[in-house]
């Protein structure tokens, strides 16, 4: 079958193609480089003829509060009304865990905005909640740092590798629409400034991590479960020590 995926040339958005493609299906990488652009409506009409299933992945390129929003709003409106169209029978879109739960976040305000839009489109979906990737340990580190100090929360959180991700992504697409939420996660659960620590004293980096119960995690104050899954998500099974191997195996 043919399968859409909005920014298919990302670092999930490749893998899935790569994956979806592998099973034999029709896979469009659609993005802006390919012609297809979800805030301006270009292309996205050519993109979805004949599509029965869309994966969304699509990110705000500016995390400016105002920039958030309005992408995910406009992005969104502009997808579904070529989706409706074009008569897609599944729109799968990627989101984060916990996003309910850091509405004083700018960008989560702008993911809680897709959410509404994908369970009002009228289109048969499934959400796909995943915790933080291992890849953004380096910006989690960065969006907090102070000088020579990294000033994080020590919460809990199950960080997952894209791979995994991508695997996820790829078996809820050629699966029924769930018309509801689903959570991935990776296989251990950890303090979020103890892993950031390990981070970056893995990459040689001299920052040192401060733990701050009220240290904000992209303008939200983390509670000790707002970054974990509920009960039975569906778990990766790559660990931090292979992710890292593999990454720095691949630089």
């Amino acid at each position: 079958m043919k399968i859409v995926v909005i920014g298919g040339t990302g670092l999930i958005g490749s893998k899935v193609v790569k994956r979806l493609g592998a099973q034999g299906h029709t896979v469009v990488a659609a993005s802006p480089a390919s012609g297809v652009n979800t805030v301006t409506g270009e292309g996205l009409a050519e993109a979805m003829v004949d599509a029965r299933v869309v994966v969304d992945l699509a990110n705000s390129p500016s995390f400016e509060d105002a920039d958030v929003l309005d992408f995910f709003e406009t992005s969104g409106r502009k997808l579904f009304a070529a989706e409706v169209a074009a008569g897609v029978q599944h729109h799968v879109a990627l989101s984060v865990v916990g996003t309910d739960r850091l509405a004083h976040s700018a960008y989560f305000r702008g993911k809680i905005a897709q959410e509404r839009l994908i369970r009002e489109s009228g289109i048969p979906y499934t959400i796909v909640r995943s915790t933080q990737f291992f890849e953004f340990l380096g910006g989690i580190a960065q969006a907090g740092s102070a000088g020579q100090d990294v000033r994080l929360s020590p919460v809990f959180f199950q960080p997952i590798s894209s791979d995994d991700v991508a695997a996820a992504v790829a078996d809820y697409a050629v699966g029924k629409p769930r018309n509801g939420i689903v959570e991935i996660a990776g296989p251990e659960r950890v303090r979020l400034s103890a892993l950031v620590q390990r981070y970056l004293e893995a990459t040689y980096d001299a920052r040192k991590v401060v733990e701050d119960a009220h240290a904000p995690y992209f303008g939200a104050e983390l509670k000790n479960d707002t970054l974990i899954p509920g009960s039975n998500p569906r778990l990766g099974v790559v660990k931090f020590d292979t992710w890292f191997a593999q990454s720095q195996a691949s630089r």
